[in-house]
């Protein structure tokens, strides 16, 4: 893991490094062990590393080609580095360094850009081909690595957080229409938008390739779903699911420093603990949060995984008594808004871990509810296809089993529901309404298509692209690589391509995952409850900010900038601190509550 950053004159004039080495400056967190820059003619490029493979020197950044004709910064890890290296040598490539960065360079050199489809990982480079006369920006397949860039003029100025680029902006404006979809609709991350006019995404599985002869920017798309009809039955499909995903978990500890995990007593994250400490004899190391709230804590099943298997864990306490402090915190390395106070608990979990252990990765379980169908509102989209496809009886057996063995369906609350129906949105009054003075077009977050389109929708746009941008902001904040063995791009396309039915199965999610790990404890394999990461932030901001949110919205920055009406916000404010029934109201409060925070911090 690493900070990149580039500055690229159009006009080809030649610039000097000093607007560089001030951006890497500011993402020195994300890199603390070696940094360099290279200058040549228009195009400046810059790096500071995290090393995790290939500790040497020979390994930094901005790395060379052996002939000197191209140069490479690069953010993230190639997990199957050593099987392209295999690959490449025996086309007579010759390698100087162990590091995947070189194997970049190498498969550059032999197939193109369309060569990184064969890459395994997650990354954001910037490639500069001297001979060609192109600096090609390339992002991961699934939004694991951030990458911005801005044109200002004649000037492209690109790097690995927005932070790096806002100096150099000609003025700095907010994205209305980016903030509305945010608090109307709690999005975040659907396209190459950003909050700030002007500055954009890199888009996932895409280059964006700068042509230094005439100035042309121009993109393509390197890689897309392979999907197709899986025929093995569910025994067949557990199998293959299980030895996918050990290789994918088994590529994915390749470091030179020590791999750890996270572990929250949930399925996903079992999974990946089981399995690590299965590769490496015994020796996976994993962290826990654990709270005195026994409303929200998963102790008791991190307790049950250790003693069943043997995984080590390590109980971490998090500490909430200052917690409106440590969402200011979290906000500035964010540098966007959030959606939920769960984002600040992952925060003070990353900085608890590298305090206590100094570790630089972790695996983590994101994606595992995308791509197995574990949010609640994927059951009810399941229903929904199977009644259209008449497949009543399907329907019906999943719903009622469900309910009657306790799992999702007795999770699910109408206000939930409303947000991905169009028709139960007619039927009620929306107080965010009278909120908002400002009006875009809404995002479609309701199920077109069939239920494997919304898992995608959800993985390139919905879900997963905030996800990972919450989780890399806050892991990199504390110098720590996150890494994702559920978003290995072969198993998104097997898992893709399974029946539904092997992934919502009698009336329980996840399915093939719980038939493939039956050797997890009952008590994990079988549990009914779908929580994420949770805190109790309905009582922080019911109870516990109370005043702080009344003083905030006294000088309000939304109200300034026309998006609400801070007076009509304090009223419905006041009602939900009164009010037993708040689910809903709490749900959209939160999102105006950040998102003014933010914007105090911020502008």
């Amino acid at each position: 893991m690493c900070g990149i950053a580039g500055v690229i004159d159009l006009n080809q004039k030649k610039v000097s490094d000093s607007q560089v080495r001030s951006m890497i400056g500011a993402v020195k967190h994300r890199g603390p062990d070696a940094e360099g820059f290279f200058v040549h003619e228009n195009v400046v490029l810059g790096s500071c590393r995290l090393s995790i493979i290939d500790l040497s020197a020979q390994a930094n950044q901005p790395m060379a080609s052996q002939d000197g004709l191209l140069h490479i910064v690069y953010n993230g890890e190639i997990y199957n580095y050593l099987e392209l290296k295999k690959e490449l040598q025996a086309l007579g490539h010759q390698f100087k360094t162990k590091s995947d960065t070189e194997v970049i360079l190498h498969t550059y050199l032999a197939f193109g850009e369309q060569g990184f489809a064969k890459f395994n990982g997650d990354w954001a480079f910037a490639l500069y081909d001297i001979p060609k006369k192109k600096v090609i920006l390339s992002r991961d397949r699934f939004s694991v690595k951030p990458l911005y860039y801005t044109k200002q003029g004649n000037i492209l100025y690109f790097g690995s957080e927005i932070k790096q680029l806002l100096p150099y902006v000609s003025k700095k404006d907010l994205n209305k229409e980016v903030m509305y979809r945010f608090l109307k609709q709690g999005l975040l991350e659907v396209d190459e938008q950003t909050f700030f006019a002007g500055i954009h995404k890199v888009k996932p599985k895409h280059n964006l390739t700068i042509n230094l002869s005439n100035g042309a920017i121009g993109e393509e798309q390197y890689w897309s779903y392979q999907v197709h009809e899986v025929s093995e039955n569910l025994e067949a499909a557990a199998d293959h699911f299980r030895e996918l995903f050990y290789d994918a978990v088994r590529i994915r500890l390749r470091s030179d420093v020590q791999v750890g995990g996270l572990l929250s007593g949930g399925l996903d994250s079992s999974i990946i603990a089981l399995v690590a400490n299965e590769l490496t004899s015994g020796n996976f190391k994993s962290f826990s949060v654990v709270s005195n709230d026994a409303t929200v804590s998963e102790e008791k099943f991190i307790d049950v995984l250790k003693e069943k298997t043997g995984i080590k864990s390590t109980k971490l306490m998090l500490d909430s008594h200052d917690i409106w402090q440590e969402t200011k915190r979290a906000l500035e390395f964010s540098e966007e808004p959030f959606a939920s106070f769960s984002v600040v608990a992952q925060y003070q979990l990353m900085q608890l871990v590298k305090q206590k252990t100094g570790l630089k990765v972790l695996l983590t379980g994101q994606g595992g509810d995308e791509l197995l169908l574990g949010y609640r509102k994927f059951f009810f989209f399941y229903l929904q296809q199977e009644l259209r496809r008449g497949h009543i009886a399907t329907a019906f057996e999943n719903a009622l089993l469900s309910f009657a063995q306790g799992t999702i369906m007795r999770q699910v609350f109408l206000s939930g529901a409303q947000r991905y129906s169009p028709l139960l949105q007619k039927f009620r009054h929306d107080p965010l309404d009278d909120l908002l003075k400002i009006k875009y077009n809404l995002q479609e977050i309701g199920m077109k298509g069939t239920v494997r389109d919304r898992q995608i929708a959800d993985i390139d746009r919905f879900s997963i692209p905030s996800i990972t941008h919450h989780e890399d902001r806050n892991s990199m904040a504390n110098s720590i690589e996150v890494r994702l063995p559920f978003l290995d791009y072969r198993l998104v396309n097997y898992v893709l391509s399974l029946p539904d039915s092997y992934k919502i199965h009698n009336g329980w999610t996840k399915y093939i995952a719980r038939k493939a790990f039956t050797e997890l404890p009952r008590e994990i394999l079988w549990r009914k409850d779908k929580q994420g990461f949770v805190v109790p932030e309905q009582q922080w901001l019911q109870k516990d900010f109370k005043d702080a949110v009344i003083a905030l919205f006294g000088n309000s920055k939304l109200h300034k900038f026309g998006i609400i009406d801070k007076d009509e916000f304090l009223k419905v404010y006041n009602r939900f601190t009164q009010s037993h029934d708040t689910a809903k109201e709490f749900y959209d409060l939160r999102r105006f509550v950040l998102a003014e925070l933010w914007m105090q911090q911020t502008w």
